[in-house]
Formats: C-alpha cells, structure tokens, sequence
C-alpha cells in the first residue's frame, strides 16, 4: 500500500500526460482545418492513436474541441498569475509579459489560425468563452490596482485590453506586437 504522499500512481500521470499531448494536437488540428473540416478520424491520426482511442477519452468533436480550447486557456491564464504574481519585478515588464502569454503568442501564421477557429465557434465553447478574458482582465485590474493604487486600474486595464486586441490584428510578428504593446503599457501604466 502507498502512502499518501506518494502522489498520483504513474498510470494516472502517463493518462493525464496523453490526454494532454492529444488535446494540444487537436487544437492544431482544427486550427489547421477549421472547427467543421476537423474530423475525429484527422485528429486521432495527428495524435498516433486509434479513432476508438479517442472517442474512449472525449465523447465527441464537440467534447475534444471544447477541452482543447479550455487547457490552453487554463494554460494561459496559470501563465498570466505566475509572471504578475513577481511583485520584484516593475509593474510595465509584467504587464507586457501577462499580454504576451495572454495574447503575444498567438501572433504567426499557423497561432494564428488557432485564435480564429476559437473566436469562430463560440457557441462551442460555452461560459469558457467569457470566463477566461473576464478572468484575464480581473489579474491586469488587481496587478494595476495593486501597484498603483488608482481607481481608475478597471479603465486603464480595458484600454490595455483593447490596444492589445487591435496591435494583434494589426501585428505582422509577435515583436512587432511587443514592441507596440510596451509603449501602450508604458503610457497607460504612468
């Protein structure tokens, strides 16, 4: 018998760790194709196992494609807690850093394409699609708020958040987009 601390038993952490792996390649997957070229038989040969495999992890495209987007939303968002968290750092640094894993990193062609079959299917999403930018926009309020003390932090985030979302659309790379995104933080941050 294993005790408690021992941790999860290595068949538990090999299943997560898979069903990890198979979600990041469906999300490339249908960001390569689109959410309704994607089929389930495409994503289980990306992913090296079996169509019956997969139907064995996730119900449905609607289930994996909905998982998918929520690990890497969560992935972000855990991102964007630890780099605001280094209160050692000044405050501008962190916001861009924040922005860049919030945003930054899915300026390119193929990151891309991942941002557009997400803002493209909503629907499929369900509260995922609200509760991840509300929460990304709760963390840049408090860090604002925290360091500087303004009342104001709720409206200079929105406009940080707003800039962000233009130079992303306008960002031929993910510099050009930091180095946009730094004066903005810079002016906005003062």
């Amino acid at each position: 018998m294993s005790s408690p601390d021992a941790g999860p038993p290595s068949s538990t952490v090999a299943d997560t760790s898979r069903r990890t792996a198979v979600l990041d390649v469906a999300l490339t997957t249908f960001a390569r194709f689109g959410y309704r070229k994607t089929s389930m038989e495409a994503v289980a040969q990306a992913a090296h196992i079996s169509r019956p495999g997969l139907y064995f992890l996730f119900s449905s495209k609607e289930v994996l494609f909905r998982a998918a987007v929520t690990q890497v939303l969560e992935r972000d968002i855990t991102a964007v807690e630890h780099v605001l968290a280094d209160t050692g750092r000044p405050l501008p640094e962190r916001l861009v850093e924040a922005f860049d894993q919030w945003a930054g990193r899915y300026i390119g062609p193929l990151t891309r394409d991942v941002t557009e079959v997400i803002e493209a299917n909503p629907d499929l999403l369900g509260e995922t699609a609200e509760t991840a930018p509300r929460r990304f926009e709760e963390l840049i309020t408090a860090a604002i708020a925290s360091e500087t003390g303004r009342e104001a932090a709720l409206a200079v985030a929105q406009t940080m958040i707003s800039a962000s979302i233009g130079l992303k659309h306008q960002a031929p790379s993910r510099e050009f987009f930091l180095e946009r995104l730094k004066v903005a933080i810079d002016l906005l941050a003062r």
